[in-house]
C-alpha cells in the first residue's frame, strides 16, 4: 500500500469523494482547505480529505473506499494513515457522518466515540434527502479521537 498527499488536480478524485459525501458543493467547501490522502495499493483503492479545525482540532471530512475495495481494510488503512500523519501535530482528531449502522460501527472500532451531534445537519446543508443503509440521515454525529 502507499498513500500519496494529492496537492493538485484534487478534482480528478471527485467520482471516489462523492461516494462519501454525495454533494458535490459540500465537498467545494473543504477540499481546497483540506489534505487529500490517496491510497494506491496496485490502483486508487481509497480518498480521505483531512481539515485543520483550529484549537488542535483536526477533521476527516471524506473518507470513501473504491466499491470493489470495501470491506478489505482500506478505510481502517487510512484512519491508521491519517492518526499516523497529525498525531503531534495537535489533540484531536473528529470526524462527521450520519447516524448510520454502516459508518458509526466502522469509526467506533476505529477508536472513534461520539462527542456530539448537529441537530438536522443533513436536511439543512443538502438540498436532497440522504439515505444510507435504508435510513434518511437528518443529524450528524461527532466522533472524536485523541491524537
Amino acid at each position: 500500500m502507499e498513500f500519496q498527499a494529492i496537492s493538485k488536480n484534487k478534482r480528478a478524485f471527485l467520482p471516489l469523494l462523492l461516494l462519501g459525501d454525495e454533494q458535490e458543493d459540500m465537498i467545494d467547501r473543504y477540499l481546497d482547505r483540506g489534505t487529500l490522502w490517496a491510497l494506491y495499493d496496485g490502483e486508487l483503492q481509497a480518498v480521505c480529505v483531512v481539515t485543520e479545525e483550529g484549537s488542535g482540532d483536526f477533521e476527516i471530512k471524506n473518507l470513501a473506499v473504491a466499491p470493489k475495495s470495501q470491506r478489505q481494510g482500506y478505510g481502517r488503512a487510512m484512519v491508521e494513515h491519517v492518526l499516523h500523519q497529525y498525531r503531534g501535530q495537535g489533540t484531536r482528531l473528529l470526524v462527521g457522518t450520519g447516524d448510520s449502522p454502516l459508518t458509526i460501527p466502522f469509526y467506533e472500532a476505529c477508536g472513534f466515540r461520539e462527542c456530539g451531534r448537529v441537530k438536522n445537519f443533513f436536511p439543512d446543508h443538502y438540498d436532497h434527502p440522504i439515505f444510507e443503509a435504508g435510513r434518511q440521515l437528518v443529524d450528524m454525529v461527532v466522533l472524536s479521537m485523541e491524537l
